[in-house]
């Protein structure tokens, strides 16, 4: 008996039955599904289309989504020594074990392809979400591949999460659960504007990081609402973290020959903002009666830092609980789904004032 054949006597649906439905090869249906190989915007929605109709995913999947990849969570971050991403994986963590679930936890050290392949991985492992964490340097490529796989995580009865981070296209069928970034950069900049610096310079983010580049956004911002000329920004991004902290504090401070014309710095995180105190304090500068410092996350070495940061507050926590909540209770995989957490800022003792 043909495949067909067979499909009719045991009620199955198999890939032909999609392809036949949707118009299209074999082989497209597979890739379509598979997301691991370029196809067009029209034959993707043809397949995804056909396989939801003719139930694909509740017949050919039935088995591989009731195991034991049905009752995992993954959650990808870009490294496990951030308290920032720790938070978010605590939550995650916690949020799906309320609701019976196993969490898998991977670095991809903010390497694009390792981050794509472990996507796929997670894929092919059936998990019931895979929630990604934190921005990447993205292309075209990078989004269009990206865009395949939520695809076909949605088609498997899966779901993509993105975490802290925009979706890389608004009809990606994922669940977005970003903070306000730029509006806490903005209130950030603008706490140092209201105490009097005009020369603000913003260090440590990563040029092209969907992360950074949302924080200069909100500097850029706070600089001219408060009437700040944009010649007057100083912008130096060699990426966040402690190692690119010292670097580019000492960057800008050599320039100088260690006397800036700057009298505050913002930190593109908390980690920068740490290497930064060191270095001005090496180069015989006070924090913060020569600078005054800032930083963003509000990680626990905010508190711990002598003076104590003053920061951006993320609810990390609180992101990756709500990441897990709305993947599982999501009902309209076909849909992009978001959610807007805010940011605050807590003042402690690196900010001084200044007077014109």
């Amino acid at each position: 008996m043909g495949e067909r054949g067979e499909t009719e006597a045991t009620g199955r649906v198999t890939i032909r039955d999609v392809a036949a439905r949707a118009g299209v090869s074999v082989a497209t249906v597979s890739r379509v599904l598979a997301g691991n190989y370029p196809t067009s915007a029209a034959s993707r929605a043809k397949v995804l289309r056909a396989a939801k109709d003719l139930d694909y995913v509740a017949n050919a999947h039935a088995r591989a989504l009731a195991g034991a990849g049905r009752k995992t969570i993954a959650v990808l971050l870009l490294d496990v020594v951030s308290s920032y991403y720790a938070a978010v994986a605590q939550g995650v963590e916690k949020e799906a074990a309320q609701h019976d679930r196993l969490t898998l936890v991977a670095s991809t050290g903010a390497d694009p392809a390792r981050e794509l392949a472990l996507v796929q991985m997670m894929r092919e492992q059936t998990a019931e979400a895979v929630v990604l964490v934190g921005g990447v340097v993205e292309d075209a490529a990078y989004r269009e591949r990206m865009a395949q796989y939520a695809q076909s995580l949605a088609a498997a009865g899966s779901r993509l999460v993105l975490c802290g981070r925009p979706a890389p296209a608004p009809d990606v069928p994922a669940v977005v659960v970003e903070y306000d970034n730029e509006a806490g950069a903005h209130a950030v900049t603008s706490h140092l504007l209201g105490a009097g610096h005009r020369k603000i310079a913003m260090i440590g983010y990563q040029p092209g990081n969907t992360t950074g580049e949302d924080r200069v956004r909100g500097y850029l911002r706070a600089l001219a609402d408060h009437g700040v000329p944009r010649s007057d920004a100083v912008l130096h991004g060699v990426g966040f973290g402690q190692h690119n902290g010292d670097r580019a504090m000492r960057d800008l401070l050599d320039r100088c020959d260690g006397k800036p014309e700057f009298t505050a710095v913002f930190a593109g995180d908390d980690r920068v903002a740490l290497a930064a105190v060191k270095v001005l304090h090496a180069y015989g500068l006070r924090v913060p009666e020569d600078i005054s410092v800032v930083g963003y996350n509000d990680d626990p070495v905010a508190a711990d830092m002598t003076p104590g940061l003053t920061t951006v507050h993320i609810p990390g926590e609180e992101l990756g609980r709500t990441a897990v909540r709305l993947a599982l209770g999501d009902t309209g995989r076909s849909q992009q789904r978001r959610q807007l957490l805010g940011t605050h800022i807590v003042i402690r003792d690196s900010v001084r004032p200044v007077t014109p």
